[in-house]
């Protein structure tokens, strides 16, 4: 049975007038929610943002709701996608995780929320190096 799809709170925004790497990182959620969508998830929500923050996306299947972090870079002359997810990311996706379920409890229910991240590392998303770290470690 194929779960419901969620509205994102904030209107989808037009890419003019948007810098380089704010374009890239849009490129970057939408090859990352092609990704889950591959693996049998269902896309929840995107760029879903509250007083707290915002989330990237939120998918699901079966067993999880799953809150995701894509950091996507042109290199890695800055550092790994990954090494910008420091703790006080972590404890911030886990609220705001939270926040998202507690506003979507038809959608959680019976299942595990978790915290995946996607990192994307070249110059063009849809051809960048994707990694997907499951169950990012919540401090």
């Amino acid at each position: 049975m194929p779960l419901p799809r969620v509205r994102a709170c904030i209107p989808a925004r037009d890419d003019a007038g948007m810098a380089d790497k704010d374009v890239l990182g849009r490129a970057g959620e939408d090859r990352a929610a092609r990704y889950f969508e591959t693996q049998g998830f269902t896309v929840l929500a995107r760029n879903w943002r509250c007083r707290e923050g915002e989330l990237d996306l939120v998918v699901a299947d079966r067993a999880a709701v799953v809150v995701v972090e894509v950091k996507t870079r042109r290199g890695e002359e800055f550092g790994h996608p990954f090494e910008a997810i420091d703790a006080r990311k972590r404890i911030r996706l886990w609220r705001l995780g939270v926040a998202w379920a507690s506003q979507h409890r038809d959608l959680v229910q019976g299942r595990r929320l978790r915290i995946d991240a996607i990192g994307l590392t070249g110059t063009e998303a849809a051809t960048a190096r994707l990694e997907h770290l499951v169950d990012v470690e919540v401090p």
